[in-house]
């Protein structure tokens, strides 16, 4: 399994929104600056990312994105899943509503869904909040005399 940059990107953004969250609406350049990331590229993540209701907009000069809800309620998982699609490392467990017509006989079903099992709870177990908080207690432990 690879994440695209798109999965990558909408990630970051996430984060940086959660970062800034002052209650105020965030213009889009003012992430890809942050980001590095283009702002035409970000231009095409947005939409999925409304759509799924994670983030508020605001249009006009105060206008720009915010997170619908706090950084403790996304997960990694859940953002992935949003624009990568299934992060199962095989199509035969992806979904059940197609199984595979030789699951049964297959040695290796259990262990791609065991895999798929073990990605899947590990991205859901961690949240924006959760990233955040590690990079600021990384930040606070990195000193120099």
């Amino acid at each position: 399994m690879k994440i695209s940059t798109k999965g990558r990107y909408a990630l970051r953004m996430l984060i940086d929104l959660a970062e800034h969250n002052d209650g105020s609406f965030i213009a889009l350049k003012d992430i890809a600056k942050r980001q590095n990331i283009s702002k035409k590229y970000l231009e095409q993540i947005i939409p999925m990312l409304n759509k799924s209701g994670i983030l508020r907009t605001n249009r006009g000069s105060q206008g720009g994105y915010q997170l619908a809800g706090k950084p403790d309620d996304y997960t990694v998982g859940q953002i992935l899943r949003l624009t990568e699609g299934a992060l199962s490392p095989v199509a035969c467990v992806e979904t059940d509503l197609f199984p595979c017509e030789r699951s049964a006989e297959c040695f290796m079903h259990p262990v791609w869904q065991g895999l798929s099992h073990v990605v899947n709870e590990y991205l859901d177990g961690i949240t924006l909040q959760d990233i955040i908080d590690k990079q600021k207690d990384r930040e606070a432990n990195n000193y120099v005399i």
